[in-house]
Formats: C-alpha cells, structure tokens, sequence
C-alpha cells in the first residue's frame, strides 16, 4: 500500500508538469478521464489486499483534455475513486461465489455544489485523508517541494534533462506518506479502512506566459486504502520492537515468570498473534513440542490457564568459557567427515557444480563479482541457476505485483478506451497512449519502490501508436537519490541487444501467441460525470465493460544474472508481465508487450534449514546446527549471507549455558565452523543442546537413607 501510493504520486507528478516537455499549443498533454479511472482500477485489481484507490483534486485545480474547448479550464472537483465490490450476487456471475474481480468506479467530485457529498468538506466521512495535505498554501513561493531529476535519451538518440517537482523525499520530515486514522466507510464499501496518502504536485497556475509566476504547489493527494482488519496487532510489553504507541501493548497473557512475548506475523486484528517462549535459563516441558500459540492461550479456560504454559527452570547453567582451545584432532575430522566438501575446497564458478555445496565458497564467488572482473568470466559463468533464488517469488512478490499493475493497467485501456469514439456534446475520447505516459509509469517504478533498481516497458514490434519499436527503460544509480535516467532500448540496433530477442521476452511471446483463456477478467461498473461542470453523473456504457489481464504467476522469472555491461552492474533477478490489447480488427487479444522490473539478488534471504528433497533450494541442508539435539530455524532479514538462521533445542534438550538468548546464533555458528575447518581456535563442538534431566538437585534424609542401605547391601555381598 505504502509503494502503491508512492507510485502513483510520482507519476501524476511527472505527467502533470511533463507539458514543459513538449512544445506549447493550444491544447493540453493531460490524460483524459478514463486514464484516470483505469488507473485506479489496475492499482486495485492486482492487489488483493489493497481495497480502494483514488486521486483527490482540490478545488479547480484538475485539467482535462477530455471536452472539446477545455483548454486552460478546470473541474471544479474531481476524485476518481475504485472500490472492491462485493459480486457474489451480481447477475454477471452465476457461480453465487465472491471472485474480489469486479470493481465500482466513481468520480466523487461529480456533486450538486454545497452539499454534504463534497470531498473538500471537513464532515466528509471523516475526512482525513484530504486535510493531511490538502489544501496546499505557498502561494508565491518556489521552494517549498522537492525536485527531481530524470536525464532521458530518446530512440534517436537526442537528450534531454528534465527536472520536476514531486512528494518528499523519504530523507525529509514529514516523509512522503502519511497514514490515516481508521475510518468506517459508511455506504460503499461499510468496512473499516485505513489509507496511505501521497501528495502530487504540479505548477500552477498554467500558461500565463509569465513562468516567474507559476509555482509549484500540491494540486491532488493519491489516497490508497485497505481494510484495517487486515493488520496485525501487538499484544506483547512495549519492548525496542515494540516503542508505540500501542494501544494493544502488554495485553498478552504470557506469564512473565517464566515466558516471554513475540509476536506472530499475518495473524490480522484479532486476539492471539503472538507465542510466549522461555525466558533464558528455562525450558519446556517434555511433553511440550513448540512455544505456546497465544490464540490457545486466549480460549484456555481459568484451570487450564493457571496449571499450564508454564516453562520449567534449567539446573546446573554453566557460564559460557572464556578460554578457547583448538579442536580435538579426532572431533575435527568427525566434523570434516559430515561435511567433506570444506576437505578440497573449489573456488570460482565450479564452486556451483559440486554434488555438495560449499556455501562458503559459492558466497566468495558470488560476492565478490564485480563490473572489473566480470569481463573475465565467460557468460553462462554470469547466469546462476534456479535454486540459488529460492525465495524470491515472495521475497520480492511487492516488487513484481508494481510491474503487474502497469501491465494491467495497458491492458485495460488498450481493451476498453477507443480513441476513434465519438461521444455527444463536448466529450472527447482519450488519445492513444504517449512517449511521456509510458516513460512516465515507467519511472515511476523505480522512484515508487527503494528495491526496484531499473524497470522498463518493452513494446512488441509496431504495437505502440506510430512507433516501430518503442521500450522506455528507468534506472536508478548507487547512492544518487534523485537523479534517475531513462532510455529508449528501441536505439539499439545489434541483434543480441535487442529486448525482442531477450530469452523472457520471446518466452511471455510464444507462450501468449494464441491461448488467453488462462488470463483473468476484470469487471468494471464506472459512472463519470455528466458533463464538464459534473453536476450529476451517468453510467460508461461502452461495451466491453471488462478487460482480461495477467495474473502474478503469468509473469515470468529469470534465472539470477550478473548485469556486467548494464547500466548498474550488478546481481538481478528479473520479473516480467505481459500486456494484452486488440488485434487490428478487434477480434481477438494479442500479446503487445511486457512489463519488467529488476531487483538487487543480495537483499534476498538465504535458506539454509532442512526441506524435502523437491525443493528447489541450493543452500538447503547446509547449516551446521547439531541435529542430534537442536534443528535449524530460519531468521529473516540476514540477507545474502550465511547464518541466517538459529539452532533451536528440540523436545527433551535444553540450553545449558547462562546467556540472554535461548538459541545458538547462526552467524555465530558458521563463524566458528570456520575456525574448526582452518584448524584455529574455536567452539564450535560446544555448539549443542543438553538432554533435560531435573530441574535441580535435592538431597533429602530418605534418599541418603536408601543409598546407604544399598551400599552396605552390595558391601555384604562381596
């Protein structure tokens, strides 16, 4: 939500002011309405926790090309808004099943003037999230917004460099987005939201002819809702994790004798999202497998709760040594054995071929590339295979649904808006899709979202409006935040530079070239405004009222690759999603193009825990936790880098040295490993997890008793 918000700001931003680019006409470079409207749908459709999205207006502050003689003219109030409609008894769908695919398009700012329907209005559905940055007051003023640099070579290979005003900076304070109070959303959606607001700025005001007049202040705000119940809350004591506010703070029922509270992921607003773990120096008990559940905890009955999910006291602690020795000969050649491939370590690419892996050695290789020595490996040494990214479907499932957003949204103007229309009165169909518009969302990605490192849209061959080849690419340098580039790969002209001859591209291609019953329908029930003064609003008629666009798994991932002559050497990994448009005759779909974003392959996580055998992990099976007594669980956010996980003690052993944590540490672990297989000092055979015996030592008169009559019982026998 927090990206999606961010996207949008910079494009509008971008695309508002992107008429300093061209040369001035009577006439306007703004999207029309149905750009705006489609827009908001794609931000809603490819996201199934994202439930409404708008573009707020202020007062006579949007332009529009969409009426004949609106030149330099204003709506008085414009909001294009998408809401998730609810079509389990729509009669479009006679399954009676809720499919989140059909979406309710208002323009809220088509209202009777002074009513209580105005958005600007301070009783608006508690309105929040207008007053968070709207109405903008800096009237005169030019140094109030932040600016942006974007340095474009077009495919002729002209230049440009153009500088635009848009949201704060994530360096500034306030940052660029800014949450909202939870709001019930009475009447449309009834469920309780949360929105993420974003700023847009333009110039205004417009064509004075006097550029000293015109200032940059915010004109619209994009507003990007989910539904609250969708959140998590924490319910464990305020903690360095857990500063606050926190209204849910320590309401766990942990028993902080013995336990304390760690909050669970995904659980939602609801009772329970958390697990109560031993405090250090305790253990389960035996018949205990796992920290106790706190949503168990929460329907434990007085009784239960009172005799259990208690954690037992560990005798007998032993202080971690001080003094570190050598391994022992024969223990370091028991570990050796157990891992033979640290015997006659490999090095370089070969390290990736071996039947055991070295994790050690393959990090080396993989970190220590860069664009120097790249040059002197061969390129299928530059291309890792499959296993190596292992978790990046999800890792980077946000960065991939931004490239699916924009390929959905061409998809459906491409489908349903018609620039050859003819409406009555003063309404103008929209125009074919521009250069700015997709160099635009394009730069967008990469501004939009701090992992993406370049993005581009790549056009099949004359699909895009009087271009034979058109592919605007955005790309971010290392440690420049507001200078972005941009270029159009259709300059290139060598074949094996040419993205119509990439492996993904003629892969998305073939796979689209005759099939599209896979792809998802999207319905669409839009009411715009009557006319320009948008007093009252009437149903788009326009048939079809659905567009039929890619889902995630349609996209296609590439296999990590070093970018060593890219613009930004580096690591990637690449997701790409097609776009769908009308044949010439309108007959059928046709593959038109891709979308492609590339993201930082060393942000990943490494897994190296235990997994069934089909799991298509190459670093699985390499943690060198003690699995006699202890078993690997990973720890995320470690990065690419090995240790990403701690040695848990199983059922039935316990932790026995005296420390603050209850786990052996991962990174800890692989370190002294290290010192084990370069034979110097080291721990690392101390790395395990005691069986769990009592929970103290007693002595008592009938024990001392016992023993001594068996003692003198044995002693009578000899």
């Amino acid at each position: 939500m927090h990206n999606m918000a961010l996207n949008r700001a910079f494009f509008w931003s971008y695309i508002l002011q992107s008429r300093f680019i061209r040369p001035a006409i009577n006439d306007t470079y703004d999207p029309g309405m149905i750009y705006y409207f489609l827009s908001t749908v794609a931000d809603v459709s490819t996201n199934k926790h994202i439930n409404a999205s708008a573009i707020y207006f202020a007062p006579n502050m949007s332009y529009s090309s969409s009426y004949r003689g609106f030149f330099n003219k204003t709506f008085p109030r414009f909001a294009p808004r998408t809401f998730r409609a609810d079509d389990f008894n729509d009669p479009i769908h006679l399954e009676r099943i809720s499919t989140l695919d059909t979406f309710t398009v208002h323009d809220l700012g088509s209202i009777r003037p002074d009513t209580s329907d105005d958005y600007t209005s301070d009783y608006y559905r508690i309105n929040e999230w207008y007053k968070q940055w709207l109405p903008d007051d800096v009237v005169g003023r030019h140094d109030t917004k932040t600016t942006y640099q974007v340095e474009i070579r077009y495919a002729n290979n002209t230049n440009e460099t153009f500088t635009f005003h848009g949201p704060p900076g994530p360096d500034e304070v306030p940052g660029p987005v800014k949450f909202t109070r939870p709001y019930f959303d009475c009447g449309r959606s009834n469920r309780w939201l949360v929105a993420a607001v974003v700023p847009i700025a333009d110039i205004y005001p417009r064509h004075t002819g006097f550029r000293h007049i015109e200032y940059p202040t915010y004109t619209a705000a994009a507003v990007v809702e989910m539904d609250f119940e969708r959140i998590d809350i924490n319910q464990c004591p305020p903690s360095a994790g857990n500063i606050g506010p926190n209204r849910f703070a320590d309401t766990a029922r942990c028993k902080n004798e013995t336990t304390e509270c760690e909050p669970l992921h995904g659980w939602g607003f609801r009772r329970g999202g958390y697990q109560c773990r031993c405090r250090p120096g305790t253990r389960l008990p035996l018949q205990t497998r796992r920290p106790f559940l706190g949503e168990i905890i929460e329907r434990a009955t007085a009784e239960q709760y009172y005799n259990g999910f208690d954690c037992k006291k560990i005798g007998w602690i032993q202080k971690l040594p001080v003094q570190w020795e050598k391994s022992d000969p024969y223990l370091r050649e028991v570990n050796l054995d157990k891992y033979p491939e640290y015997r006659d370590q490999v090095r370089g690419p070969a390290t990736l071929n071996q039947p055991q892996l070295n994790v050690h050695r393959v990090l080396d290789f993989i970190l220590g590339m860069n664009k120097d020595n790249c040059k002197r490996y061969k390129p299928e040494d530059l291309q890792l295979h499959g296993g190596v990214m292992y978790g990046a479907e999800e890792f980077f499932e946000n960065e991939a649904k931004m490239a699916l957003r924009l390929a959905n949204f061409i998809s459906a103007f491409l489908q349903v808006s018609d620039s050859k229309e003819v409406y009555s009165g003063k309404r103008v169909a929209d125009k074919d899709l521009t250069e700015d518009q997709m160099i635009g969302e394009t730069l967008a990605l990469v501004l939009g979202n701090s992992r993406i490192w370049s993005a581009g849209t790549y056009w099949e061959r004359n699909k895009f409006t009087n271009r034979t080849l058109f592919a605007p690419y955005a790309y971010k340098r290392p440690k420049i935040t507001r200078k972005f580039n941009v270029e159009d790969l259709a300059r290139l002209n060598k074949p094996e530079e040419s993205y119509l001859n990439k492996p993904w591209f003629k892969f998305l291609k073939y796979r689209w070239a005759s099939n599209f019953d896979n792809l998802e329908k999207f319905w669409m029930k839009i009411r715009l405004r009557f006319n320009e003064t948008g007093e009252n609003t009437m149903k788009f008629e326009h048939y079809p009222t659905y567009y039929r666009g890619a889902r995630l798994e349609h996209g296609y991932w590439t296999q990590p690759y070093y970018d060593c002559h890219g613009k930004v050497p580096m690591w990637k990994i690449k997701y790409v999603a097609p776009f769908f448009g009308w044949d010439s005759l309108k007959v059928k779909l046709e593959f038109k193009g891709a979308v492609g974003v590339t993201m930082d392959l060393l942000k990943l996580d490494i897994n190296q825990c235990n997994d069934e055998y089909y799991v298509p992990n190459a670093f699985q099976n390499t943690h060198k936790c003690d699995e006699k007594g202890s078993y690997c669980v990973p720890i995320l956010g470690r990065g690419f880098e090995t240790g990403g996980y701690k040695c848990e003690c199983k059922q039935g052993f316990e932790y026995p040295f005296e420390d603050p944590i209850t786990y052996y540490d991962g990174q800890v672990v692989e370190a002294e490993f290290s010192n084990l297989v370069d034979d110097n000092l080291t721990r690392f055979n101390m790395f395990k997890c005691r069986l769990a015996g009592a929970t103290n030592v007693k002595t008592g008169l009938v024990t001392v008793f016992l023993l001594v009559i068996v003692s003198y019982g044995l002693y009578r026998v000899r």
